[in-house]
């Protein structure tokens, strides 16, 4: 039997590193890597930053690009090209989380919570990169 590559972490290109990484941080209680914490210096010039959980599993990872096109789905103009799921547990979880995403820089872009077989709610992150939250 073949050995299979193992996924490391996703990579999400963004022109802000620090405040992308901060975003995922606090909204998936996320830790940083051991020396990717912020420095105390006020220039913060980290071009590569990554998050693991509780256990140091690396999840994602944060590459400093010189610009980033937000998409402007569901417009077909820019693609998503990708996006990450999240799951939660029931609705009251679900309403939660919208406002935690929103309160750290979210914008939503599609409301689905009246779907009863899987309620969802699209955001953009701070640095436009969509993602979904919807009961699982």
């Amino acid at each position: 039997m073949p050995e299979y590559p193992q996924l490391l972490h996703t990579v999400i290109d963004t022109t802000e590193p620090r405040r992308s990484a901060e975003f995922y941080r606090l909204l998936l209680g996320y830790i940083y890597r051991p020396g990717d914490e912020p420095s105390t210096s006020e220039v913060d010039e980290t071009d590569w930053l990554v998050l693991t959980d509780a256990q140091g599993h690396r999840k994602l990872a944060f590459q400093q690009v010189d610009h980033f096109e937000h998409t402007t789905w569901p417009r077909p103009d820019v693609p998503m090209q990708m996006h990450l799921d999240f799951t939660v547990s029931d609705r009251d979880a679900l309403e939660c989380q919208r406002e935690r995403a929103e309160d750290l820089g979210a914008r939503l872009l599609l409301d689905r919570t009246d779907d009863d077989d899987e309620p969802l709610y699209v955001f953009a992150d701070p640095s436009g990169h969509p993602f979904c939250v919807f009961v699982g």
